[in-house]
């Protein structure tokens, strides 16, 4: 028996219907069962409210051999809390250990932790990307509770023998993506002209069937066991080409306007949106060699088809 939680979100749903495809038991854990979708309605679902210190997971820990911990307090675009780095420790460092010490009392073989790129850093210079290696740079909330959390599991691998596996994707898009990547969609669909026709950065995404081909393969690799890894489509791209493939995939007229880089760069920072300058302007590049040699593992279906299986369920989404 296989554990997810956060098993009706955008990765749960997908990783749930591929562990289902392969024949495993699956079991989900989700916030409240009335939010619970139609497409994990196979497996057996467990109510377990917030993933906080206190929760009680011995009813969905029990008869399970390995747990995918996806459930998490995520990167919030417009955050309210007057304290963040405590909001999200209480969820992602304080809940995700919380769960884990019961999984490795109840027996759990492994634990799969979906971390974050952000625990390396928020940028890349140019021929030097990211690796498993280096030394840890989170910059916000978010970031820094990931690390701790990963921090946190590799003590408990080595008190309790129980293996952990950590997994840093990027940005990750596919079916039923959300925020940034589908306000982009919606703006190519419609036609509006976008100042992002002269953005030469590197970015390495990663898409929805390649994340969750590799958690699968995480599960039980025996090389896996207790080791970092990073993930990407294994093919970067810029911004002006994310967007010109994208409206290929979408079957419709690019209209990108060459304004410099850098003059888009001081725009965003005079209103504030240095994170989104960073996002849309800035590199983030990832290796991702150990993940393809340690497995023996290689991404499933390129950028190209990746965009292509997101926008067929954009539009078909429309109607």
């Amino acid at each position: 028996m296989i554990l997810v939680t956060g098993a009706n979100g955008f990765v749960g749903t997908a990783l749930c219907h591929q562990l289902i495809a392969l024949g495993a038991s699956v079991r989900g854990a989700i916030r409240r069962l009335e939010r619970s979708v139609s497409c994990i309605e196979d497996i057996e679902l467990f109510q377990v409210g917030e993933c906080d210190p206190f929760a009680d997971w011995s009813k969905a820990l029990d008869g399970v051999r390995a747990v995918v911990h996806l459930a998490a307090r995520v990167h919030v675009m417009h955050e309210k809390a007057t304290d963040p780095l405590t909001e999200f420790r209480s969820v992602n460092v304080e809940g995700t250990l919380n769960l884990a010490n019961q999984a490795a009392k109840a027996g759990v073989r492994r634990f799969v932790y979906l971390s974050s790129i952000k625990v390396n850093g928020e940028k890349t210079l140019p021929g030097r990307p990211f690796a498993e290696r280096d030394v840890p740079a989170p910059l916000d909330p978010y970031g820094v509770s990931k690390h701790e959390a990963e921090e946190g599991l590799r003590k408990l691998a080595q008190q309790t023998g129980m293996e952990v596996v950590i997994i840093r994707p990027p940005l990750v898009y596919g079916k039923e993506v959300k925020a940034n990547f589908l306000n982009m969609m919606r703006w190519l669909y419609k036609g509006v002209p976008l100042p992002f026709g002269a953005i030469h950065n590197r970015r390495s995404l990663v898409a929805l069937d390649n994340l969750v081909d590799f958690i699968v393969v995480c599960l039980d690799h025996p090389a896996a066991a207790n080791q970092t890894f990073l993930v990407s489509d294994g093919e970067d791209t810029s911004t002006t080409e994310l967007l010109r493939r994208m409206a290929i995939a979408l079957n419709v007229p690019t209209r990108l306007l060459p304004v410099p880089q850098k003059l888009l760069e001081v725009g965003f920072k005079m209103v504030g949106k240095n994170d989104l300058a960073q996002r849309l302007c800035g590199s983030l590049q990832v290796d991702i060699a150990k993940s393809c040699t340690v497995l023996d593992w290689k991404p499933l279906i390129s950028v190209d088809e990746g965009l292509r299986r997101t926008a067929e369920y954009f539009l078909r989404s429309r109607g």
